[in-house]
Order: structure tokens, then sequence, then C-alpha cells
């Protein structure tokens, strides 16, 4: 059994969008962060960083925090959603762009342009644009294909997982999808998953996935 802390957040719908396509048993412990319970000491045992999300599974004791770190561990117990070979690696690669740039760069133009519009508009310019830049790259690397690794059809995998969930956010970014068409088919695509619909609504249901 998996115990998953998580809130209504894109670093927790990563998860819980995996659990979900996974088909394993899990409970999902809400964390609100608007109300500082990531700070709770008994939260803090498990992820020390008090950043959401972070599992225990208690089927073999291991705890962890961290998005990335919870996928590869998950996707490798169950031998699911990772390619082979080469391709494993093509996976990680862009686990770890989501890690390193879609999620933080993403996160900047929430804080600043979503939620703090003209307050610095420096910081607004620079991350809208890097927001921009980011999506060209995610639709070049789409281009010809399904999802993010793989050589053919059905190539879903973790990497599509982490990075769905932030696309999902296009309007808080200004981001108008008709302008990538190759993510727009993606994320279309994802949408339609039931499991990624069922993952989309943990800890809690806030609506519907959003449409371009």
């Amino acid at each position: 059994m998996i115990d998953f802390y998580t809130w209504t957040t894109p670093n927790g719908r990563k998860v819980s969008i995996l659990l979900e396509e996974l088909g394993i048993p899990y409970t999902a412990h809400a964390v609100n962060i608007g109300k500082d319970e990531q700070f709770a000491p008994e939260f803090l045992a498990i992820s020390p960083n008090n950043k959401i999300p972070a599992i225990h599974d208690s089927e073999t004791g291991q705890s962890l925090m961290e998005s990335g770190a919870i996928m590869l561990y998950l996707a490798r117990k169950h031998g699911r959603f990772l390619e082979e070979g080469g391709e494993e690696w093509r996976v990680v690669e862009w686990l770890m762009w989501q890690m390193g740039g879609f999620g933080p760069m993403l996160g900047q133009t929430h804080h600043f342009h979503h939620f703090n519009p003209g307050k610095a508009d420096y910081a607004e310019d620079r991350f809208l644009k890097e927001t921009a830049r980011l999506y060209r790259v995610l639709n070049d690397r789409l281009e010809g294909r399904e999802y993010l690794a793989g050589t053919g059809a059905g190539n879903y995998s973790i990497a599509d997982m982490a990075i769905w969930p932030w696309a999902s956010r296009f309007e808080w970014q200004s981001i108008n999808l008709d302008e990538y068409p190759n993510v727009k088919a993606w994320y279309l695509r994802i949408a339609e998953r039931p499991a990624v619909q069922r993952g989309y609504a943990v800890p809690k249901d806030v609506g519907p996935i959003p449409m371009p």
C-alpha cells in the first residue's frame, strides 16, 4: 500500500496520474499547502524539504520525497512506463527536462504573471519568454511522434505524465496551444485517458481538466 501525500498542484498530479495508471492501491492524504500543513512534524518526517508530493510504501518501508524520484521508484518497482535500453534514458532525459526547466520556470510564470501581475515587469517578461521557449522545445520534440520517448505509437511514459500537468495550466501561462499544434494534440491525447482524469481529481476535485 502506498500512502500518498499531495495537494492540487502539477507536481502532485504527476504522481497521482502515475498511481492511477499503474492501478495499484494507495491512500491519498491531502496536505493543504495554503494552510502550511506541509510544515507539520509528521509530514516533515517523510518530506524533510516540506514539499509535496511524498510517499510511504508500507510494502518496502521506503519513504520518498521529490516527484521525479517517486515516479522513477514506482515505474521501476512495477516495471511499467519506462522504455528499455537507450530509450529508458530518453524517458529520464525528458523527466529531468521537466524537473529542471518546464516545472520551475512555469512555476515562476505562475508566481509573477498569474498571481502577481504588474508587480515585477522584468520578472514577468523574463519568465513569459522562457515559458514560450520551453513550449517550442516541447513542440519540436513532439513533431511526428505521439509521446516524448520511444520510437512508435504507445510509448506513453512517466516523462509524459510529469510534463502534462504543468501544461494543463496553459491559461495561467498565457499560452495559446493553437500556436503549438504538436503539444496541443499530445495534450488532448493524454487528457482523454481515464487514469489521467482520475489522477487530476486527487486529492480533491477542483473542476474539469482545462481544454484549449
